[in-house]
């Protein structure tokens, strides 16, 4: 990806980028939840995954025809990969037990994960250490989150407790996986960094769909679960993630992440709609709380950049 965007040019594509890339992790969620009532996490994680695969096999076979293919993604790809399967199986299993919303929420923490992982993974973000934006950010994150779960009126109930440790669990495993794939494709055409991870992954996701899943409930799903399962996997896995990459590699990595800060309520919109999904006040005002922090630590890896 590159650090050295501009980030003060309008760029349409870019914004159109990072509109489509709101607008399908918005729908995500939802898609997620309307699957529990006909799969298991396990299996549904499979076929929307095999779908963003498909999706993206063509160009991955023309790229390798036309000699445009960079051979070292087959082996950097293997570790982001491995992030994804347990990161995607930890996303997708938290939703059998919270709402879309609430979930969504939780996961926001990744951002305070990726920031610290940058900073050990990468030397010139190292300077984040001596960054006050950063503890700030840390510190309202750490705030909002235990603020939206405390104020949970069920949070004391064993679902919902399993759901925010799974969903919390997921954010850590978020934050190493971003930070793996931006370090193993900094270099690397990012459809084809996608293309060659989401192989890895659907093979991780088969073998625990075969020990844990149950398979044959495909079978007997209608026409629209199936519906939804391949839209989904074309446009919130094998779109959106492209998207997001190419935003970053034009305008780098801050503007993308401010936006997608704006999910947690876009998806709580529709939830509202679609499941009866709410938040109470005091959650609403912790959530609030927490992307602040959140935007503060993007805001803090910023002006390090600018500075360095």
């Amino acid at each position: 990806m590159n650090e050295d965007a501009k980030i003060g040019k309008f760029d349409a594509s870019a914004t159109s980028a990072c509109v489509g890339t709101l607008v399908f992790w918005s729908l995500g969620p939802i898609f997620i939840k309307y699957l529990t009532g006909s799969l298991d996490s396990w299996t549904q994680n499979l076929l929307r995954y095999s779908v963003a695969c498909l999706f993206w096999l063509p160009f991955l076979l023309f790229s390798i025809r036309t000699k445009r293919f960079d051979k070292r993604t087959w082996r950097r790809a293997v570790l982001p990969a491995m992030a994804n399967v347990t990161m995607q199986s930890l996303w997708a299993g938290a939703f059998y037990y919270i709402g879309p919303a609430f979930m969504v929420l939780l996961t926001k923490t990744n951002i305070i994960w990726i920031a610290g992982f940058s900073l050990i993974s990468f030397p010139g973000e190292r300077a984040l250490v001596k960054s006050k934006r950063f503890w700030l950010g840390l510190a309202l994150s750490v705030t909002g989150v235990v603020g939206v779960i405390c104020f949970k009126k069920d949070f004391a109930v064993t679902g919902t407790l399993t759901g925010t440790v799974i969903a919390l669990a997921a954010a850590f495993m978020w934050g190493v996986y971003t930070v793996s794939a931006r370090s193993a494709f900094r270099d690397i055409d990012s459809r084809s960094g996608f293309s060659v991870m989401s192989m890895y992954t659907v093979a991780g996701l088969c073998v625990l769909a075969l020990l844990f899943g149950r398979l044959g409930d495909c079978v007997r799903m209608d026409t629209k679960s199936w519906a939804v399962v391949v839209f989904s996997g074309v446009t919130c896995i094998g779109l959106a993630h492209v998207l997001y990459y190419a935003a970053m590699r034009r305008i780098g990595a801050t503007i993308p992440a401010l936006v997608i800060l704006v999910q947690p309520f876009t998806v709580l919109v529709i939830s509202r709609v679609v499941f009866g999904e709410s938040l109470n006040v005091f959650q609403l005002a912790f959530g609030l709380v927490l992307l602040a922090g959140a935007a503060c630590a993007i805001w803090s890896q910023q002006h390090l950049r600018r500075d360095s």
